[in-house]
């Protein structure tokens, strides 16, 4: 996420800034974020305006915002799809590729996580460290002390398995991750060539609030 930020200006971004400072107050998910920000500002209340002032100083606050939101699962695209019945060729085209993107995007933002905070990695280590302590229990409860090597080398294999699979999806992450900021950039600028054509208003696509946060 931060490669991301790191090439698009806060001002320009498919996420509502607004609604971000108003979660980071009010809704309890974000409450280490709310923490970063009241030590930022030195004191313990700030009000929606002070935390987008913060984050326009620091960055990492809307950074840690949307990886919280990419590890539950919910989305930092803010922008509802473009109404396209009443537009006409290139304006339609644009919209019709924008509102794809905006799909394409909410696919691909679990991808936006740094493998080794990711889910898949979780998985692989949760499942190897089962498989650990089947091993455990075949060669002690079972007395199967004569066959441990065997079974500590069917072991062995597995974890070899599990640093070949997750060194490929490691790849598919930063591979994904490519095509994610690609496409980000680019509605970006359809966006901004629609907005100039006066076709659309960015601030009349905004999603106000979330209907996911429990």
């Amino acid at each position: 996420m931060a490669h991301l930020l790191q090439k698009i200006d806060l001002g320009n971004i498919l996420i509502n800034l607004d609604r971000v400072a108003y979660e980071i107050k009010t809704v309890g998910l974000y409450d280490l974020v709310l923490q970063d920000v009241q030590k930022d500002a030195g004191k313990n209340r700030v009000n929606e305006d002070e935390i987008k002032e913060t984050m326009s100083k620091t960055p990492q606050i809307l950074e840690d915002y949307m990886q919280t939101n990419v590890e539950y699962n919910l989305s930092n695209i803010h922008l509802k799809d473009i109404p396209i019945d009443n537009l006409k060729d290139e304006h339609k085209q644009k919209a019709q590729q924008i509102n794809a993107n905006f799909k394409k995007l909410k696919t691909l933002e679990k991808y936006t996580l740094d493998f080794e905070q990711s889910a898949t990695l979780v998985i692989i280590f949760s499942i190897e460290f089962f498989v650990l302590f089947s091993v455990q229990y075949f060669i002690i409860l079972l007395n199967l002390k004569a066959w441990q090597w065997w079974i500590y080398g069917l072991f062995a294999s597995t974890v070899l398995f599990a640093w070949l699979y997750a060194r490929k999806q490691s790849k598919v992450y930063d591979k994904n991750n490519a095509i994610f900021q690609e496409t980000y950039i680019q509605t970006l600028k359809l966006l901004k060539e629609l907005e100039e054509d006066g076709i659309i208003k960015k601030e009349d696509l905004m999603i106000s609030e979330s209907d996911e946060h429990i």
